[in-house]
């Protein structure tokens, strides 16, 4: 799939994916701001301010315009909040496509943070950490990250900290979003069925008036671990969810790629690896995966797995049985080959939509990488060897890389820590 991209005078950048059989088009906007960009003292500006974009403009002053005028439109629209990015988005019929430029910028460009809906939505958000304060399969990756990153600024949760959103006020809105929320920190990517000409000349006229100030910068992600760590949340519960994972590789680099085909040995599939002897021999877990996560300028392999509390230790053994067998032995040829024909198709499986190439090029430009399309991805997935698989696992699976996080009625740390080593 060709894209086109285009930066204007002020900085900001455009990218454009037709797909001229295809009904449907999606507007992503992607502003570099995130949980890595805040102050301790400021933990969920982000997310929160992602929330009230869509709680009235001066152009749509009620808090009800934008959702009934996308709902109008049939469009599927919603936002999201990373630790390095948030996004604004409308996918709908080909022919709204200058309807839905005009509303997302609105709210990207234009939101008041009127008192009230700050008040409103200070309950709906509250809500929402509790609802993951319940979901210790989600909060064991909160966890993970406190491990690895401490008080650096990813370490924090998203979502941030109660006592901050409880007090937020209009003026934290305004302050935050006037040094993030600028030109050259911005990507407009439009996909689907379009007419790129006008679109792009229809994004310009739209986002002329966008700040032009100075964007200020995030804190370096500090790696600093000298030996295996260990955290445990004690809670009272019918299984334990736990993380063990090592440092690996931010989004740029070579091996980055390699770490999530190793990923897809390990635990991606029904016939991978840990899925096989977790699930299906041993009989300990419901659910097993291996992910590797990337980010600007950090990143790390996790295994995730919610388990039979009594054999966690055990567990815990097998996979870094896992891991140290990748350090040692080749993967055989027929494995290689059948993770990676699953990953290239499982990136063509998720490349059948608008709001699927818009977010797949938006993402790799707003890191500031240079972008891949899905041919040269795949190009390079195929090149990967066993020797590339064993040369990465040797790099990454080392004590100093190692941790672990659990969620459950643990109290003892003691047999956990024991086994924590290759």
């Amino acid at each position: 799939m060709k894209y086109k991209k285009k930066v204007l005078k002020n900085g900001l950048r455009i990218v454009t994916v037709p797909m001229h059989d295809n009904k449907t088009v999606t507007v992503l906007v992607l502003v570099e701001a995130g949980s890595k960009y805040e102050d301790k003292k400021e933990n969920g500006i982000s997310h929160f301010l992602e929330h009230m974009c869509f709680k009235g403009t001066t152009k749509r002053p009620n808090a009800g315009d934008i959702s009934l005028e996308l709902d109008r439109l049939g469009a599927q629209s919603n936002a999201f909040t990373s630790h390095e990015f948030t996004g604004y988005y409308a996918k709908v019929h080909a022919k709204n496509v200058y309807k839905v430029i005009d509303i997302i910028s609105d709210m990207y460009l234009s939101p008041i943070f009127d008192e009230g809906e700050i008040k409103k939505e200070k309950g709906v958000i509250v809500e929402e950490m509790n609802m993951y304060e319940d979901l210790p399969m989600r909060k064991v990756g909160y966890l993970f990250m406190e491990l690895l990153y401490k008080d650096n600024p990813v370490g924090r949760t998203i979502l941030g900290d109660k006592d901050f959103i409880k007090k937020a006020e209009q003026k934290d809105f305004i302050e935050y979003r006037n040094k993030h929320y600028v030109a050259s920190a911005t990507t407009v990517i439009v996909a689907g069925n379009i007419d790129e000409k006008r679109v792009i000349k229809d994004i310009e006229d739209k986002f002329e008036k966008i700040s032009h100030s100075k964007k200020e910068g995030k804190e370096k992600v500090k790696e600093i671990q000298k030996k295996p760590e260990l955290k445990i949340e004690y809670k009272k519960s019918d299984q334990s969810h736990l993380i063990l994972g090592v440092r690996a590789f931010d989004f740029s680099k070579k091996d980055n790629l390699i770490t999530s085909v190793l990923c897809g040995v390990l635990g991606a599939g029904m016939s991978s690896r840990l899925f096989k002897k977790l699930r299906e021999e041993m009989g300990v877990c419901y659910y097993v995966k291996a992910e590797n996560d990337s980010y600007s300028d950090h990143g790390y392999l996790g295994v995730s797995a919610g388990v039979d509390n009594k054999r966690i230790k055990e567990v815990v053994e097998v996979v870094l049985g896992e891991f140290k067998k990748l350090k040692d032995e080749l993967v055989s040829e027929k494995e290689l080959k059948k993770v990676k024909e699953a990953m290239i198709s499982s990136l063509i499986l998720g490349l059948e939509s608008s709001d699927s190439y818009s977010e797949y090029y938006g993402i790799q430009e707003v890191l500031n990488r240079p972008i891949n399309t899905p041919q040269e991805k795949i190009k390079k997935i195929k090149a990967i060897t066993a020797k590339d698989i064993k040369r990465v696992a040797n790099k990454i699976f080392v004590n100093e890389s190692l941790n672990l996080a659990v969620i459950g009625p643990i109290k003892d740390k003691k047999p956990l820590q024991k086994i924590l080593k290759f």
